[in-house]
C-alpha cells in the first residue's frame, strides 16, 4: 500500500517542482526588465563617453545623453566576455530588447573593443573601422558605455551601447 501512494505522490512532487521552477525563471524575467537607474562610472568610462560626445559635436552632430540602464547593460556584456573568455556580440538582441522595452528606444547599436590601454585609443580603433563609426556617427540619442578590467589578465574590455528613443 505504501508503495502504492509513493507511487502517486512522486510524479505529483515531480509537476509542483516544475511549475515552481517555471515561476521562478518567469521572475528572472520581470527583475531583467527592470529600470537601472544607479551607475558608478569610473573616470575612465567618464573620458570614453566624454570623447565620443566631442567627436560627435566636431563633426555637427548632436551630443548623446549618458543613461545609468544602458551602461549597466553595457557592464554585463563586459562580465559575460570577460567569464567565457570571449570578444563579441553574443546576446545583442537581448540587450537590445531590453533597452527597447525599459527605456522605450526606436533603435540601438553597440560598439565593443578589447585590450586597448585608453578610452582614446579605443575611440580610435572604432573610429578606424566602418561599421564602429557608423555606431558613433548614427542616429542616436542617448547611450552608454563600461569598461571591465579583467581579474585574471589584467585587460580591459568595452562596450558602447547607443540608443534612439
Amino acid at each position: 500500500m505504501k508503495a502504492k501512494l509513493l507511487k502517486l505522490f512522486v510524479p505529483m512532487a515531480l509537476v509542483f517542482t516544475m511549475i515552481s521552477c517555471t515561476k521562478s525563471t518567469s521572475d528572472e524575467e520581470v527583475v531583467d526588465k527592470t529600470l537601472i537607474t544607479k551607475y558608478d562610472y569610473s573616470q575612465d568610462e567618464l573620458q570614453l563617453a566624454q570623447l565620443i560626445n566631442d567627436y560627435r559635436v566636431s563633426i555637427g552632430l548632436n551630443t548623446l545623453q549618458i543613461v545609468n540602464h544602458i551602461s549597466y547593460k553595457s557592464e554585463e556584456h563586459n562580465t559575460y566576455m570577460i567569464d567565457n573568455n570571449v570578444v563579441n556580440h553574443d546576446y545583442f538582441d537581448e540587450r537590445a530588447e531590453n533597452i527597447i522595452e525599459v527605456l522605450g528606444a526606436t533603435k540601438v547599436g553597440e560598439n565593443i573593443a578589447y585590450n586597448f590601454v585608453s578610452p582614446s585609443s579605443a575611440l580610435n580603433a572604432w573610429l578606424n573601422s566602418a561599421g564602429h563609426k557608423a555606431n558613433i556617427e548614427g542616429d542616436y540619442t542617448h547611450f552608454g558605455v563600461s569598461i571591465s578590467v579583467s581579474p585574471t589578465t589584467g585587460k580591459k574590455y568595452y562596450t558602447n551601447m547607443f540608443m534612439k528613443k
